[in-house]
């Protein structure tokens, strides 16, 4: 039974370490008390929660964001994810600076080697 599961999930998650982690992830809420999405058939936990990955009665986005939070130590504060924002923000609106040419890297890597006239005094 598990192993048709498994093949079934890899459809729907094809990244077997990221299926892995969700599958364990459902299967410690369903042992927490979390409710079941479809019957047991005396299957374990794992099983059930591959079999609910399966059968898309268990959306995998909302899966994935408990996980997450799950994990996390420290959590950020509103006003923390609103200056994170605004950074993010802030570093897209900047413009982008041209690659320089091969003609202008060479110049460069020469005046480093050749040693740059010092300025510093």
């Amino acid at each position: 039974m598990a192993r048709v599961t498994v093949e079934d999930c890899i459809q729907k998650v094809p990244n077997r370490f990221r299926l892995v982690l969700l599958a364990a992830h459902r299967a410690r809420n369903i042992s927490a008390g979390s409710e079941l999405m479809l019957d047991r058939d005396n299957d374990k936990n794992p099983v059930v929660s591959l079999r609910e990955i399966a059968e898309d009665k268990i959306g995998l986005d909302a899966l994935t964001e408990s996980l997450v939070s799950g994990l996390q130590r420290v959590l950020p504060s509103e006003e923390e994810e609103d200056a994170a924002d605004e950074v993010v923000a802030a570093i897209e609106a900047r413009p982008q600076t041209a690659e320089p040419d091969e003609a202008e890297m060479l110049k460069a890597l020469q005046s480093d080697r050749d040693g740059a006239p010092d300025t510093r005094f």
